[in-house]
């Protein structure tokens, strides 16, 4: 065989041998097919497949995906409209699964996601939605992680991020949170009142008990008075002078009725 010849078929053979050089990232991995049916797993790293169309790999990548579920409309088990938002979170566990389970994993999650969606808000009251939002997450993941299991992929999360209410809706949690505040102001208010009464009361058996009591609250409260510098003067007269005068009254009318 002719030098050149050689030369040439030898530069081919080559050029073919590192044409089935692959370079794999370590958040990568190769799923290897040879003829049309899978072989194994290559990466991190370099490695090489049979040139010519042999063997084919496909690379993943297998860190966690971020994925943002567009918003949906869904009704909620006491039928109010309501708008949801939701994020997910996954990543790939098993390469070769993920290529030969399903033709497009990413897409496949997305779907999934978010039919368990509206498939979870509408077993629950707008009030669970609402205030029980962990255990709602949690029933979010659960719906789907059976599903992706044998696609080889592992959901790590799934989360509602945001909920929109209708504006009635709105005005409606509105009223209803501000009665709610009233109702709490008015027993606060009574219950004080009636620790007032109760104070009140016992002051004034004291007083019954004690009547210098009485005259030294009396001078407490003329003292009040003077120390607010306010033009109009109290006086306060000791009930001993009150019923001192109407016995006096009660005497002189009794003696004008004598004498007429």
């Amino acid at each position: 065989m002719p030098l050149p010849l050689v030369a040439i078929v030898f530069i081919i053979a080559i050029v073919a041998l590192l044409s089935g050089l692959r370079v794999a990232q370590e958040y990568q991995r190769g799923v290897v097919f040879r003829l049309g049916r899978y072989v194994g797993l290559r990466g991190p790293g370099l490695y090489w497949i049979l040139p010519l169309g042999i063997e084919r790999a496909v690379t993943l990548d297998i860190r966690t995906r971020t994925v943002s579920a567009e918003q949906q409309e869904t009704i909620t088990r006491d039928s109010v409209t309501i708008k949801v938002n939701a994020v997910l979170w996954y990543r790939i566990v098993d390469a070769a699964k993920s290529v030969i389970e399903v033709a497009d994993a990413p897409g496949a999650v997305y779907q999934l996601a978010l039919t368990g969606l509206r498939n979870i808000i509408g077993q629950h009251d707008l009030d669970e939605v609402l205030r029980e939002r962990n255990k709602i997450n949690d029933l979010l993941r659960e719906s789907i992680v059976g599903s992706t299991a044998p696609w080889g992929l592992e959901v790590q999360r799934f989360e509602m991020k945001d909920v929109e209410l209708p504006v009635a809706m709105q005005q409606v949690m509105a009223m209803q949170a501000e009665a709610i505040r009233e109702k709490r102001a008015r027993i606060i208010k009574a219950e004080a009142e009636f620790e007032a009464s109760v104070k009140l009361s016992a002051a004034a058996r004291e007083m019954m008990v004690n009547p210098a009591a009485l005259e030294l609250r009396r001078m407490q409260m003329i003292s009040e008075v003077g120390a607010e510098n306010n033009s109009t003067t109290v006086l306060m007269i000791p009930s001993d002078f009150v019923s001192l005068a109407q016995t006096l009254n009660q005497y002189l009318q009794r003696g004008k009725g004598d004498a007429t």
